[in-house]
C-alpha cells in the first residue's frame, strides 16, 4: 500500500520566525511519526524545518524546488525534484499530496491552498502560525464550498486529522 502524502507549506526563510519554525519542526516529526512521506517546496524556513523535524525521527521527505539544480534544497530532502518552473512548481507541490498542512506563509503558500482547495485535497491550517494559514483556516475559500479549510491548535492534531481520513477512506 502507498504511503501517505502530507504537504507542509507555509513561509520561506525571508519571512518565517523562530514561532513558525518551531510549529514546522513538529508538523515534520508528527507526519514522520505517523509514516507518512513529507512533500515540500524543498527551500528554507518553514520547508527546512519541517524537513528537519521528519529526519530527526526518520521520516522520508522530498523537496520539490523552483530551480533547475537540486543543490538549491535544503540539506533535509531525502528526494530533491528540481523543476526549473519557478512559481509554477506550488501546483506541483499541491497536486503531488493527499493532503496540506499549511503554517504561516504567503501568497505561495495561498497559490498551494487554492490548489489543494480546487482539487479538493484535505487541508488543514495551524492558525496560531499566522499569515495564510490564519487569514484562510476555518472557512472555505469562495462560495463553490469545494472543500471546508480545517484548523488544528496543533501538530499532532493536524496530521491525525489527515490521517484519520485517510483511514476512514480506506475502510469505506
Amino acid at each position: 500500500m502507498r504511503r501517505l502524502q502530507i504537504a507542509v507549506i507555509g513561509y520561506n526563510q525571508d519571512k518565517s520566525s523562530e514561532k513558525t519554525n518551531q510549529i514546522a519542526y513538529q508538523v515534520g516529526t508528527e507526519i514522520a511519526k505517523a509514516n507518512a512521506v513529507l512533500i515540500c517546496g524543498g527551500l528554507g524556513g518553514v520547508m527546512e524545518n519541517a524537513c528537519k523535524g521528519a529526519k530527526d525521527h526518520g521520516g522520508m521527505t522530498v523537496g520539490i524546488i523552483p530551480q533547475e539544480e537540486s543543490k538549491f534544497a535544503n540539506k533535509f530532502c531525502d528526494v530533491v525534484i528540481a523543476t526549473g518552473i519557478g512559481y509554477a512548481r506550488d501546483f506541483v507541490v499541491a497536486t503531488s499530496a493527499d493532503g496540506i498542512i499549511a503554517v504561516g506563509g504567503g501568497v505561495g503558500t495561498l497559490i498551494e491552498l487554492c490548489v489543494g482547495y480546487m482539487l479538493k485535497k484535505i487541508l488543514v491550517t495551524i492558525p496560531s502560525s499566522g499569515g495564510t494559514a490564519e487569514n484562510f483556516g476555518g472557512r472555505y475559500l469562495d462560495d463553490r464550498k469545494r472543500v471546508f479549510i480545517q484548523t488544528s491548535q496543533d501538530a499532532h492534531t493536524a496530521v491525525k486529522i489527515i490521517s484519520d481520513y485517510f483511514g476512514s477512506q480506506q475502510e469505506s
